[in-house]
């Protein structure tokens, strides 16, 4: 049976449009899904950019410095937009009024305003589907996790960890570049690139912050620019966030850190969820490991390690045996985009779709108030 194909334009065409170029290209390697991407545009600034897009995607039909030549094509049905922070206000909004659908990159907004205007642009078309990028969670562990959530398997909450550490600025001497630019990638620094992902499983189980308490770090605030001059490094390196998450039935803490300097991590995003009936631990550091304690009141408490089986929310050709990686968890939130773009919430072929708007706009507010939490020096309440 033939796939329903969905022409997609690309603006953006760095390190993550590359991505779904790859996702797109390796389509063949899901199962039981009848809905594909189909790229037929891409746009990037840096016509060099673009190259790559030319030499490497066989459904291409063109590439241009323009964004509008892609929201003027009538053939082009959805767009995926990977621009950096400080353009995604006006661009998400041109691409909604060309009625275009809309995957777009985190934060989904440099600050606070911006991602108001965009929801704003959403809520005038209410016709067009809008999703936030978040693949970290379609790892199998993880998922198995938000699934368990879901379903209510871990009984009071007790408390929730999420984070996300890199290793790449514990070098002094590496170049500066746009996300250390508060003009660019805001004043939000690693929590706006990062801590998207923290929040879009435990996000799921329902109930959001009332509070914040902020830790943040800035450690290198210089670093040289492609002249070798050492220039104002303001974003935030790392930062800590301690929250009271506040359900229908009860409230718990939960603990989110990204962090851009954690030594020895080079892409490491972890949840752990403890329960009165059930925990679970699950970090990409191990990929293949779930930890699992389950409790039974009066019982032991001991922790077993499984291996998780290459097993996600789409099925694969790939065996149960074999490993799952970051192209993998790519694979499958792009699977889920288009599922529910095509299919609806309620007839996709499994339940845990990409990031709401709605979702995005609850990250804006926390991490808003972590900046006044910084600066006060204390616990900042969150308005929902």
């Amino acid at each position: 049976m033939a796939k329903r194909a969905i022409p997609f334009g690309v603006i953006g065409c760095g390190l993550m449009g590359k991505e779904f170029a790859s996702a797109a290209a390796r389509w063949l390697h899901l199962t039981g899904l009848e809905v594909q991407p189909e790229i037929v545009a891409a746009c990037d600034v840096n016509e060099a950019a673009t190259t790559w897009f030319s030499d490497n995607v066989r459904t291409l039909r063109y590439a241009t410095t323009g964004y509008h030549d892609l929201l003027n094509d009538p053939q082009i049905e959805a767009i995926y937009c990977a621009v950096p922070h400080n353009l995604h206000a006006q661009i998400y909004a041109d691409i909604l009024a060309a009625g275009k659908h809309l995957f777009g990159e985190k934060p989904f907004g440099i600050d606070l305003a911006a991602n108001e205007a965009i929801n704003e642009a959403i809520a005038a078309h209410p016709e067009l589907f809008v999703r936030c990028t978040s693949e970290m969670p379609y790892f199998p562990g993880a998922y198995q996790m938000v699934r368990w959530a879901l379903d209510g398997r871990f009984g009071e909450i007790i408390e929730v960890e999420a984070g996300f550490w890199h290793s790449s600025d514990l070098n002094p001497d590496k170049a500066i570049n746009w996300k250390r630019m508060i003009e660019i990638n805001g004043e939000y620094g690693c929590m706006g690139d990062l801590g998207r992902h923290g929040r879009h499983g435990p996000r799921r189980r329902g109930g959001q912050p009332k509070n914040v308490r902020a830790r943040l770090s800035n450690m290198v605030r210089e670093r040289p620019d492609k002249n070798g001059n050492m220039v104002p490094c303001e974003t935030w390196d790392n930062a800590i966030l301690a929250t009271e998450v506040q359900t229908a039935d009860q409230a718990f803490p939960m603990l989110i850190s990204t962090k851009r300097i954690a030594p020895g991590q080079a892409n490491t995003w972890f949840l752990k969820i403890y329960g009165t009936r059930f925990s679970a631990e699950f970090s990409s550091k191990q990929p293949k490991e779930l930890r699992t304690l389950a409790y039974v009141p009066g019982g032991e408490q001991a922790w077993q390690v499984i291996d998780t089986p290459y097993k996600s929310a789409y099925g694969s050709v790939t065996g149960g045996i074999f490993e799952f990686g970051f192209s993998d968890a790519m694979l499958q939130m792009w699977a889920a985009f288009c599922d529910e773009l095509v299919h609806g919430p309620e007839g996709m072929a499994q339940p845990f779709g990409c990031v709401r708007p709605e979702e995005a706009l609850g990250s804006h507010k926390i991490f808003t108030a972590a900046l006044e939490s910084e600066r006060e020096g204390t616990a900042v309440a969150i308005a929902w």
